[in-house]
């Protein structure tokens, strides 16, 4: 075992507790264990304890080199099928997380039965991984699972500060104009609107936890050893230069879930009544649908949708509380794709060449939904007032009008430039090569890697 300590490189990677995070996440472990790596995949207790639930005691046992650790997020018991306060998880975990995270990686460390940790992995709001990295002297990488522009417009939150835009005196701005204002000023992005950059700008508070969260835990990124993001050069070329000047230790190697072709398999609401009025304008399009609906988004009887519904769609309709999106995105019967524009979401669809229908509430979201509609002119957004004509008639626009035809060759382009990214000689797979060979280095290298960059 000496000798596989010595040379076989171990990436422990360390996701934010929420599935839009920990699925990219896992994808990119696969990917770093099909080239050599031993992998250990750390979350949180309450997500360890929902993985096992949901595919049993054997698979958390996993490979003899990919393993599941847990550690303690701080917070008290919960639902065991609920979802986490997303800010108190926040503030949980970067509080309560960097000491058992460092134990972890000391008991790693003193285990004969797997080689010494060379690099730590961690999504990119977890930067107690940062700290845990620079104190026991191995590297750490960032991984930003969402949008190249996301993390520029969480970028440029002490910029708004600055300029006096933040925050915002009273609750007023929500309705008198102030979100419609264009944002010219921010290097790389074009056609920005203060409503299309990450929701917590909406605050008259700007210690409160999302907004304090986001803001700093982008900066800290820049103080890691590399940064990978889940995106291709094309689509998001501009926003990544203005990265690249910042920070030059970046890798693109998205999309992921294409990347991941390379690796066989045996390697492994208080929107309730607008849930209503676009259930009943999806209805009367009168087109076939496939309708994913989380339970732990739609709760409570006011968001049970009438009997009058399912009625009206049970020759044409299916409602389902989950499907493998990538897997149904990629069928050639699929014409448009309703999504919240989560980047997951986002880049299956293009690489599916699916257009799509925007209907986003929450974090970087919306600035995804404006580069959709704009700068890659795949989407339509939904009005924030959820009418079901005008959901009737956007859904019809969509599948027959010029407008969904013009749509659907231009998400056709993009996943060409997707394909192309991944390809052996793509800009993405010269990128993760690229990357795994800064890491492997670190193996031979344990006396520099506190200060190295890849």
């Amino acid at each position: 075992m000496g000798s596989v300590r010595a040379t076989k490189p171990h990436a422990v990677c360390v996701p934010f507790p929420a599935q839009g995070h920990v699925t990219p996440m896992m994808r990119l472990a696969k990917l770093l264990h099909s080239r050599g790596f031993h992998i250990t995949f750390v979350n949180t207790e309450f997500n360890h304890r929902r993985l096992i639930r949901s595919k049993g005691l054997d698979y958390i046992k996993g490979l003899p080199d990919f393993q599941f650790e847990a550690i303690p997020d701080g917070l008290p018991p919960s639902d065991r099928d609920a979802t986490q306060h997303v800010p108190s998880i926040m503030d949980a975990t970067r509080k309560n997380c960097l000491v058992p995270f460092k134990e972890l990686v000391l008991k790693l460390n003193s285990s004969s039965e797997v080689p010494l940790v060379t690099c730590i992995v961690s999504d990119g709001i977890m930067s107690f991984a940062i700290k845990a990295g620079e104190e026991l002297g191995i590297p750490e990488v960032q991984f930003w699972t969402a949008s190249a522009c996301g993390y520029m417009g969480y970028l440029n939150f002490t910029e708004l500060i600055k300029r006096g835009i933040l925050p915002f005196k009273d609750e007023s701005f929500k309705d008198d104009g102030t979100l419609d204002k264009p944002i010219n000023w921010i290097p790389g992005m074009k056609n920005i609107r203060l409503k299309d950059l990450p929701t917590f700008i909406r605050t008259t508070d700007i210690t409160e936890t999302m907004f304090d969260f986001m803001g700093s835990e982008v900066q800290n990124c820049l103080n890691s050893s590399a940064i990978i993001f889940n995106t291709f050069e094309e689509f998001e070329h501009e926003v990544l230069e203005v990265i690249l000047a910042k920070f030059p230790h970046v890798y693109n190697i998205g999309p992921l879930h294409l990347l991941g072709r390379h690796v066989p398999e045996s390697h492994f609401m208080s929107q309730d009544q607008h849930l209503k009025e676009f259930a009943w304008g999806l209805a009367n399009s009168k087109h076939i649908f496939l309708w994913t609906v989380r339970a732990d988004v739609v709760m409570g009887d006011s968001a049970i949708l009438p009997k009058e519904f399912f009625e009206e769609t049970m020759d044409r309709g299916l409602l389902t509380s989950w499907c493998p999106q990538d897997k149904v995105l990629a069928h050639p019967s699929i014409g448009v794709f309703l999504t919240h524009c989560g980047w997951n979401s986002t880049l299956e669809s293009v690489s599916a060449s699916v257009p799509i229908i925007c209907w986003p509430f929450f974090a970087e979201r919306q600035t995804n939904c404006r580069y959709a509609c704009t700068t890659w002119e795949i989407g339509v957004e939904v009005n924030k007032d959820v009418k079901r004509h005008e959901i009737e008639a956007l859904v019809k626009e969509m599948m027959e009008g010029e407008k969904g035809h013009a749509m659907r060759q231009k998400a056709r382009e993009w996943k060409k430039k997707a394909m192309e990214a991944i390809d052996f000689e793509g800009s993405s797979y010269k990128n993760f090569e690229r990357l795994i060979k800064g890491l492997s280095l670190l193996v031979s290298e344990e006396s520099n890697c506190l200060v190295r960059k890849l």
